[in-house]
């Protein structure tokens, strides 16, 4: 086995636990993840636009009004 190939069978582990994991889901267990994730996603979007991480104000800004 070379080093590529144990580096992708251990980058894809988790990908394929996950992927296990799901499929001994319910459908109501499926859909709790699913707002769980959705939830953390609103988390993690409201603490960078608190944080101002991810603001370009440049890019937001209106251009000079100069003639």
């Amino acid at each position: 086995m070379s080093l590529l190939d144990r580096v992708r069978a251990w980058w894809n582990k988790d990908t394929l636990t996950r992927a296990d994991e799901e499929t001994r889901m319910t459908a109501g267990e499926r859909d709790l993840a699913e707002e769980e994730f959705e939830g953390r996603k609103a988390d993690v979007q409201a603490r960078e636009y608190i944080t101002g991480q991810g603001v370009d104000f440049e890019g937001d800004s209106e251009p000079p009004r100069h003639p």
